[in-house]
This record gives structure tokens, C-alpha cells and sequence, in this order.
């Protein structure tokens, strides 16, 4: 049974995951809290609703629909008498759901028919559509994140004004194929 498309998957999501702890990283604890303007989501909304998703669509994927009932969405959205060890134990154990049902996965289940709100999707479609849904959010907590620290926020990327530099160092390599992040 081939892995190569889920190993895929678990690469780029555990990426992702490592954008947003690094950012995460680099506020303080109250930092995580703050709504940056009215009406807005503080990091630790994001995170929180990032976590609910994962639980929600993750868990016994094939034989519940991935909108629990149990799950409460709009409660996502607030953060109550939640601090930050307790906030991130919840965000750790989203990604456990979803990295551990990838992973016990194989290739030949990605045309497998799961359901999310009643509407039927391979489990390649789901994958794709939370692939994309994550990293939507992923990149509000880095945007915050470098709100809150300004000029002191640390790239997550190639920094300002280093294109040429990151690029010849690329380019002075050989060809090869390997995932794009087996270099970070």
C-alpha cells in the first residue's frame, strides 16, 4: 500500500503547523489574547477554532460526518476562562487528530467517500479543502503575530532585501527532487 500522496499531505501540513508555532513563538502570552481591532479574531481565537475543525473533520472520518455534533463552532470563536498552557494542549491535540488519521491512512483509501455537513467528498477532495482551509488561518495568527512584534518579528520565510542571496545559495546546488521542506 502506497503512502507518497498521504506522506504528502502530512509534510505539508506539519509545515504549515510549524509557521504558526514559530510565530506563536514570538508574542507573549498576553500578546496571544489580543484582539488586534474591534471585531477582529486574536491569535488565540484562530487557534482555538483551528483546533475544533481539526477535532470535528478527523475523527472517525469514514464512519461519522465531519461536522460532530458535538462540536460547537460559534464557542470557537470565544475565548472562555482559557489560558495559554490549556490553549495550547487544545491546538496540540487537534493536529494529533488530524496527523494520526493521515497517517494511518494509505493512498488507496484517497477516493474513500467521507461527509462533511451532509455533502459527500473523496477524502483527496477533504484533504484539500482543509489544506487550503488551515493555512487561510494559519496566515491571520502570522499577520497578528507580526502586528504585535512589529519591526522585532523574526521572518518565517526570505526575509526582506535576502531574495538574491536565498536564491543563489538555491541555485548553487545541484538538481535534485525532494520536498521543499527538506531544507528547513
Amino acid at each position: 500500500m502506497s503512502k507518497d500522496i498521504i506522506n504528502n499531505y502530512v509534510r505539508q501540513f506539519s509545515y504549515y503547523k510549524s509557521l504558526a508555532d514559530k510565530a506563536v513563538a514570538q508574542v507573549n502570552e498576553q500578546e496571544v489574547f489580543i484582539e488586534p481591532a474591534d471585531g477582529s479574531n486574536s491569535i488565540a481565537v484562530i487557534m482555538k477554532h483551528i483546533a475544533g475543525n481539526m477535532l470535528s473533520r478527523w475523527t472517525d472520518i469514514f464512519n461519522t460526518d465531519g461536522e460532530k455534533p458535538w462540536r460547537n463552532r460559534d464557542q470557537e470563536f470565544e475565548i472562555l476562562n482559557m489560558n495559554a498552557q490549556e490553549l495550547q494542549a487544545y491546538w496540540e491535540k487537534g493536529w494529533d487528530v488530524l496527523l494520526e488519521t493521515l497517517e494511518s491512512l494509505s493512498d488507496n483509501d484517497l477516493e474513500r467517500i467521507i461527509y462533511i455537513r451532509n455533502m459527500g467528498h473523496t477524502l483527496q477532495e477533504a484533504i484539500v479543502r482543509q489544506i487550503c482551509h488551515y493555512p487561510y488561518h494559519i496566515g491571520q495568527i502570522v499577520f497578528v503575530a507580526k502586528l504585535m512584534k512589529g519591526e522585532a518579528f523574526t521572518s518565517l520565510s526570505v526575509p526582506k532585501n535576502a531574495s538574491d542571496a536565498y536564491n543563489a545559495e538555491k541555485f548553487a546546488k545541484e538538481k535534485s527532487r525532494k520536498h521543499f521542506t527538506d531544507d528547513l
